[in-house]
């Protein structure tokens, strides 16, 4: 019997309607009776002891295991998941939507090349680009965010990592994350847990070529991991060509049981093509075609990105675990669209919490606390488009951003089985800028609080139930609060919002299950209007609105032993994650009750898999959208339901060799992968964006 805490160690070093359809719901969100014990649940009559573990020198104490990270998901009172790299690399693995696509209550479509909508809950419902509403980390201290909350998702490079942390809501305190969306935590290797030397090719439809190689290994007190990849993508539209080379890793030194220290870093060369929105008869008669004005001014958007960070972890006694540590980074963005945009970011910062395990009154209690902080500089200029080179200068800012959070979370054992949980974070932004050409200077000051209180409860072996309500808040970023047709830096208030959810996670040798229903009080919240400059968002704050919804995953084999018997027999594998989003207007004295645009209601993703021992596999899968959903406040306009069907066959034995073959929308469907959002739209509206036709990927992987 473990002498740690219940679920996981510390030393895993690391009124309408609608609510009626929730509560029937809820019925299915409390199985009951999972047939195999797992960390969910240790039996015993007497309260564990507390203990700081520092003595296992195979792994590291800076960065997780996957199995230490999903003992840490199991103390969470809310809806967190983590994907192993098992989930998306047999495939093409371009995007977030080819990593998270199987995890519910997140939404990812692809709009062109390796950018993203992304969207958890509802957030950052009405972001037409770039990233807001969810935080973004590499290996839990390289923010992929600017200190503004702002972000681009062709940074990330699914090729470099072993599994992904998702954190629902404000279910990520330990990253100091608060917006409703929560935060993502993509994990790489280190030297001590790597495969050695790994080399992939994939190539593909729409002229896609990528390379991949990667090599670890550890010496004595030291290890290290690097890894990088190249990529050239011509495109499934018209004017949406590609090319990238990213690299990251890290470098760690143990010079004792108790201390680890661990160097990252990441960089990246992005020039990617932007085809653009385009109206709703447009994207589903004409799919391949770009938008005219985005030809014409030859819209881009170009990165180069260098990050660097540090975390160390020191075991300070049995009880007691400190971890500290900083970032620096510095990023280049060039950005022709309708007008050039020529950004240079400067972030620097720095984290700490404590960790402390032990018993209070005779009861297991797990308490941790930190600090956060992020500070950066924008150099924001913008010049006149003259066919994608840039002309006379239009602005000209300083933009300077500080966040901060501090932030405290207590699991309190009232028994072995169940968990009283406690938190809250408070935090403080300032958003300054001074103008130096057509911009006026301005700053925006903004003061949170916000608490938390939830249970997790192990109801059997590997079952396990929890709740929560908690507070979330968003700083608007300087995209937020940039009116590009005025100079004075916009008065928006920081969107907040209170969340009810109850849930029950669980798995066994032939099933598992994730499900969360949620309810979130929505005030303020940043909504875009894109009426006064297409595709250009005008951001105000709205009055109440809600976003409530229901997240179910299952897995399970329907059949076992068909044609391989013995201990390890073949099966057929089922896969299904269901989305409900139900996001409105609660009397808002424009738009009443109307639907919030730009999420559909249901969202479904199935697959069937046939697995042999032998490390064969095959099987189709289906992206289902069965209801179009508005892409306006009005919602006098709306999308187009949908689905799709795939196929994957390959051989995965895991061994040193592994190959692929994914084809994708077999059926060459004509629809529209994702949208943006205004206040009123018309039928000839540029807003949509249509999604990639008929294609097949191949690759093959060896490690040695």
């Amino acid at each position: 019997m473990s002498p740690h805490l219940p679920c996981a160690p510390l030393a895993a070093h690391g009124a309408r309607t609608r609510a009626a359809t929730l509560l029937l719901l809820a019925s299915v969100a409390l199985p009951i009776g999972a047939s195999q014990s797992t960390a969910l649940a240790q039996e015993a009559t007497a309260l564990p002891d507390v203990q700081v573990d520092g003595d296992d020198s195979t792994t590291s104490l800076t960065v997780a295991t996957e199995a230490q990270a999903r003992a840490a998901i199991e103390r969470t009172p809310g809806g967190a998941e983590v994907v192993p790299d098992t989930a998306w690399r047999d495939g093409r693995a371009l995007t977030i939507k080819d990593m998270l696509d199987f995890v519910p209550g997140v939404f990812a479509q692809t709009k062109w090349g390796e950018d993203t909508r992304l969207s958890i809950r509802g957030s950052g419902v009405s972001r037409n680009f770039h990233l807001r509403g969810i935080q973004l980390f590499q290996d839990g201290i390289i923010p992929l965010n600017s200190a503004d909350g702002g972000g681009d998702f062709q940074e990330i490079d699914p090729t470099a990592f072993r599994y992904v942390e998702v954190f629902k809501g404000a279910n990520g305190y330990q990253f100091g994350a608060n917006a409703l969306g929560g935060a993502i935590n993509f994990v790489t290797p280190t030297g001590r847990d790597s495969k050695g030397f790994e080399a992939r090719i994939d190539a593909g439809s729409f002229d896609f070529y990528r390379f991949q190689a990667s090599a670890g290994g550890a010496m004595g007190t030291a290890d290290g991991f690097i890894t990088a990849s190249a990529l050239t993508s011509g495109g499934y539209r018209q004017h949406s060509a590609g090319d990238s080379v990213r690299a990251s890793g890290n470098f760690g030194w143990r010079p004792s049981e108790t201390f680890e220290t661990r160097f990252f870093f990441n960089a990246n060369d992005i020039e990617q093509q932007i085809p653009g929105a385009v109206s709703k008869t447009a994207a589903l008669t004409d799919p391949q075609a770009a938008n005219p004005t985005n030809v014409k001014l030859d819209y881009q958007r170009n990165i180069q990105s260098a990050r660097l960070a540090n975390k160390s972890a020191w075991v300070v006694s049995d009880t007691t675990r400190l971890e500290f540590g900083g970032f620096v980074s510095d990023k280049s963005l060039d950005h022709p669209i309708f007008q050039v945009l020529d950004n240079q970011y400067v972030d620097y910062g720095g984290f700490a919490r404590l960790v402390d395990e032990r018993q209070v009154a005779g009861f297991a209690n797990r308490l941790t606390a930190g600090i956060t902080t992020a500070i950066g500089n924008i150099d924001a200029k913008r010049y006149v488009n003259q066919y994608g080179n840039p002309g006379a200068l239009t602005f000209a800012a300083s933009e300077d951003a500080t966040t901060t959070t501090v932030y405290a979370e207590d699991n309190f054992y009232l028994t072995r089985s169940f968990a009283l949980v406690g938190a809250f974070q408070y935090l403080t932004a300032t958003r300054e800028r001074t103008g130096i050409y057509n911009a006026a200077t301005g700053e925006q000051d903004y003061t949170l609080f916000l608490p938390k209180g939830g249970v997790v409860w192990d109801v059997g072996p590997g079952a396990q139930v929890f709740g929560n309500i908690s507070n979330s808040g968003e700083v608007p970023t300087f995209s937020e609060l940039t009116n590009f047709a005025s100079p004075i830096l916009s008065n928006l208030k920081a969107q907040t919002a209170t969340t009810y959810e109850i849930g029950s996670r669980g798995r066994s040798e032939d099933f598992t299950w994730d499900v969360s229903l949620y309810r979130s009080n929505v005030m303020n919240e940043l909504q875009c209007d894109a009426s006064s400059i297409p595709g250009m968002c005008t951001v105000v704050n709205l009055g109440y609105t809600v976003h409530q919804g229901v997240e179910a995953g299952f897995g399970g084999t329907l059949l076992k032993g068909i044609w391989e018997h013995g201990a390890a027999p073949d099966k057929v594998w089922f896969n299904l994650a269901y989305t409900y989003s139900d996001f409105f207007f609660d009397n808002d004295p424009v738009w009443g009750d109307n639907q919030l645009p730009g999420i559909p209601p249901h969202y479904i993703r199935a697959e069937l898999l046939y697995k042999h021992p032998s490390g064969f596999y095959a099987g189709p899968n289906v992206e289902w959208v069965p209801t179009p959903y508005y892409v306006d406040d009005a919602n006098t306009l709306n999308t187009a339901a949908y689905a799709l069907l795939n196929f994957r066959i390959g051989y995965d034995k895991g061994g040193p060799f592994t190959a692929y073959i994914d084809a994708r929308n077999l059926f060459n469907t004509a629809y529209i992968a994702t949208v943006s959002v205004t206040g009123r739209a018309t039928q000839t509206s540029a807003l949509f964006e249509p999604g990639n036709g008929r294609s097949v990927y191949a690759g093959i992987r060896y490690t040695w």
